[in-house]
């Protein structure tokens, strides 16, 4: 394997661990066998906690400013090993190389944001009354936790890294058991960076470690990227335990269609953001709500679709099971009565016949009460419902129960307003088919999207990793007392 056996990463080297349970980590692009990964145990996890609760008072107590001198090296290596580090989340996750390319970039511009921390966390000063002085500032939690998913293997991890450990804390880190290798390399790039050594740490395995890492008395706060099911159940536990926790789920994202949309720049958009990482991804277009005669929009969509090929421009979806549930789906609304204009089902690549493809599927005339419309499919579908008005559109996107993404394709501006001012979603686009923030704006959704307070990027990001420390001062006896002092 080309890779070979991964270790966990404690205290600044490589560790084994102390279970002789193993993991296969296989390529969906050809099926090949890339590494084998440990799956720790709870004692493994301590191991990294006490590593993490020792470089604690150090690593904190360093100015700001120093701390992000890390993160000024970190980005030069993320630009010097881009073309390694994109190979790596190319192979273990099977997206196409240019879309991994992508995913390293949004690290390098993550990792550029975390460098202008100290100018976003001066805190406030203000006299308030004579010779009375109230002071704010940031403080880092202590030890914290990261739980990631498989469909960014870079750029989730980094949405977390550089912000929480530039803000004075110390990590854990659990890659998903699908692809864990990309989170190695990073590892290394942070030591080569002049992170200290037990400030960032990488504890592999299933959910053992999961459940190990919401009970542990001394991480301070929790965050988890993945499904809603599961998110519900990170966010429950962790709280429970008198923990932070900011637990990202799932998604069913609608982009909503108006007749007057531009048909070239509508298809686009719509082609690209269901195809996109093969669908695998939270902010994909998952559900077109067409308002009215929006067949040529329909067709034009179609056309761009087509020019979608498993294997070149479309990359593999992360395993069998995957691939199997998702053409289910669209064997299901096909029985349901839906029309499939573009049909993904049994794609296969020439050389790569193991590899886990799903084409680009279009599906007409969905209903709301099809399973491709209701729940997250995760794959290359776009499911198209039929309204005759915004406002039954707006129904059907309300109705959904996750609220991560919504967009509106409009040439007209009050049409446009009208959709962001009543969809249900935390992030809304206006002719853009994944409406992704870009720093220093924040990620996060609304409803069954997202579990707890505040959002995982940006400056948001800072009142999550952080508690507010006041002070107030008095130095001047002679100036008399009043109520404000």
């Amino acid at each position: 394997m080309k890779y070979g056996q991964l270790k966990n990463f404690v205290n600044g080297s490589f560790r084994d661990v102390t279970s002789g349970r193993t993991l296969i980590i296989t390529s969906p692009i050809d099926g090949t066998p890339l590494a084998e990964m440990p799956c720790s145990t709870a004692a493994d996890l301590e191991e990294a906690v006490k590593a993490a609760k020792a470089a604690f008072p150090g690593w904190s107590k360093t100015p700001i400013k120093e701390r992000v001198q890390v993160f000024f090296r970190y980005k030069y290596l993320l630009e010097k090993h881009l073309q390694e580090l994109s190979e790596i989340v190319s192979e273990e996750n099977g997206k196409t190389l240019s879309e991994a390319v992508a995913e390293v970039e949004k690290c390098i511009e993550l990792t550029e944001f975390a460098t202008s921390l100290p100018q976003l966390i001066t805190g406030e000063v203000l006299e308030v009354s004579k010779g009375v002085e109230c002071r704010t500032s940031h403080v880092p939690l202590g030890v914290v936790a990261s739980i990631v998913p498989f469909n960014f293997p870079a750029m989730v991890p980094n949405w977390t890294i550089p912000n929480a450990i530039a803000l004075g804390n110390c990590m854990i880190m659990k890659p998903s058991d699908k692809v864990p290798i990309s989170l190695t390399k990073i590892a290394v790039l942070l030591k080569e960076a002049g992170l200290p050594d037990g400030v960032f740490n990488i504890v592999n395995g299933d959910s053992e470690v999961v459940n190990a890492i919401c009970d542990h008395p001394d991480i301070e706060a929790v965050s988890f990227v993945g499904s809603t099911k599961v998110a519900k159940i990170v966010y429950q536990r962790a709280t429970q335990q008198l923990k932070r926790c900011l637990a990202l789920g799932g998604a069913k994202n609608h982009l909503l269609v108006l007749p007057d949309a531009k048909p070239d720049m509508t298809a686009q958009n719509i082609a690209a953001s269901m195809s996109g990482c093969a669908g695998q991804r939270c902010m994909a277009a998952s559900a077109m709500v067409g308002i009215g005669q929006v067949d040529h929009i329909v067709a034009k969509i179609c056309e761009e679709v087509k020019k979608i090929i498993p294997g070149e421009n479309l990359g593999a979806v992360i395993n069998r099971e995957s691939k199997e549930r998702i053409e289910a789906y669209i064997t299901a609304a096909e029985k349901q009565g839906a029309s499939i204009l573009v049909d993904g089902r049994g794609a296969k690549v020439a050389g790569k016949e193991n590899g886990t493809y799903v084409g680009p599927t279009v599906i007409d005339y969905v209903t709301p009460e099809m399973d491709v419309a209701r729940e997250e499919i995760f794959g290359p579908v776009i499911s198209i419902l039929r309204t005759n008005t915004i406002d039954e559109a707006l129904a059907i996107e309300n109705a959904n129960p996750y609220g991560n993404a919504a967009a509106v394709f409009t040439q007209n501006g009050g049409m446009a307003r009208y959709v962001v001012d009543r969809a249900s979603a935390g992030m809304i686009g206006i002719n853009v088919g994944v409406p992704v923030p870009r720093e220093p704006f924040s990620f996060g959704g609304w409803n069954e999207s997202k579990f707890g307070v505040g959002d995982i990027t940006g400056k948001s990001s800072i009142e999550f990793w952080t508690k507010l420390k006041k002070s107030t001062t008095k130095w001047n006896p002679e100036e008399g007392i009043n109520w404000m002092s």
